[in-house]
């Protein structure tokens, strides 16, 4: 009697199945056939009710159809879902060629100061860090900048209002002004508070100066420093360490010409120029028929700056030089106006 019953789900199940439509036809047919409450669950557990002979004989025959109605459900679901997709509108050619996919790449300014960091830890020196944002005698009293020198109006500098300043400021007898750097000596200071000598540095970063802005002047510029402090350090020194880095830098052998200038921070001081790169020194418009480049200052540190670091006076000698980054990408690079450097332009910096 129960092997008829099962067989007579199992032929209603067969034949009810092709007649399902959709997702809900689908549902139906597993809740009656297969779910908790269906006859041929119902047999599956009244197996525990019948004699050895007979539980072992329906069981199996339960179990058989069961799996049938399984299979021939996953069928039906599988011709459901394969009958609602479009296979052409989705078909994939993997002949075609894909499209390429754009990716960014470094600042200019990025490119240049890797590239200058690599060439001067490559010589021994290491690189320092200090904040944008500075005091003033960080900037200037350290430096040997007299109070009233020019750099300090606000022609030259951006000065920060007093309500922005920090109340709880431990440091005493130090300006509490304070103002966006103008240039990145004050790291020099900062790092010899806190090391002695002997030691080589480079300090790359951002100034600020309060100017009007034209081809070869910004408000927001990039600077590189350089300062070596040690027993014995010369003018030397300098030269070779110069001529060394921008014939790297440049790729073609350079030479260094320093001329007398005054800057307060250094004793004696001069501006030092290059070799003109694009003429080799023989005399071109770019360089007005000079053979030079004018590249930045340098000089022999001034003892005060020591003294203001905590060195004893003349207990050791150095020198410090700096330039800016925007300058040397556009000598290297043939850029004619500095404001395109950071203008944001897509077409400028995908050149590079």
């Amino acid at each position: 009697m129960l092997e008829q019953k099962i067989l007579g789900i199992k032929t209603e199940a067969l034949e009810r199945i092709r007649s399902v439509k959709d997702d809900a036809g689908l549902f139906e047919f597993e809740k009656k056939y297969l779910g908790r409450k269906s006859e041929l669950t119902g047999i599956l557990k009244g197996l525990k009710d019948l004699s050895q002979e007979d539980r072992k004989k329906i069981g199996e025959l339960a179990n058989a159809v069961k799996m049938e109605i399984s299979e021939a459900l996953e069928g039906k679901k599988r011709e459901l879902k394969n009958a609602g997709f479009d296979f052409e509108s989705e078909r994939i050619d993997v002949t075609i060629p894909s499209k390429a996919n754009g990716y960014g790449h470094p600042h200019i300014l990025s490119i240049v100061q890797r590239e200058i960091e690599d060439i001067f830890t490559a010589m021994g020196f290491e690189i320092a860090d200090g904040p944008e944002i500075e005091q003033e005698f960080y900037n200037f009293d350290a430096l040997n900048v007299a109070k009233d020198h020019p750099a300090r109006d606000m022609q030259d500098t951006f000065w920060l209002k007093p309500e922005i300043q920090n109340p709880k400021s431990k440091i005493q007898n130090k300006s509490e002004n304070i103002l966006l750097r103008t240039h990145t000596s004050p790291v020099q200071v900062r790092y010899m508070e806190k090391h002695k000598p002997p030691f080589k540095i480079i300090v790359p970063g951002r100034a600020f100066r309060n100017e009007a802005t034209d081809a070869t002047h910004e408000h927001t510029l990039h600077q590189f420093e350089a300062l070596v402090v040690g027993d014995g350090v010369n003018v030397g020194n300098f030269k070779y360490i110069a001529e060394t880095f921008f014939t790297k830098f440049f790729g073609k052998k350079l030479e260094i010409r320093l001329r007398p200038s005054y800057f307060p921070f250094v004793e004696p001081g001069f501006e030092f120029d290059i070799s003109c790169t694009v003429c080799g020194g023989r005399g071109c418009p770019s360089c007005k028929h000079t053979g030079w480049l004018e590249v930045g200052g340098a000089g022999m540190v001034n003892q005060n700056v020591f003294v203001s670091a905590g060195y004893k006076r003349n207990a050791y000698q150095g020198f410090a030089w700096g330039f800016g980054l925007e300058r040397l990408a556009m000598m290297k690079y043939k850029i004619d106006d500095i404001r395109l450097i950071e203008s944001g332009d897509l077409r400028f910096i995908r050149q590079f």
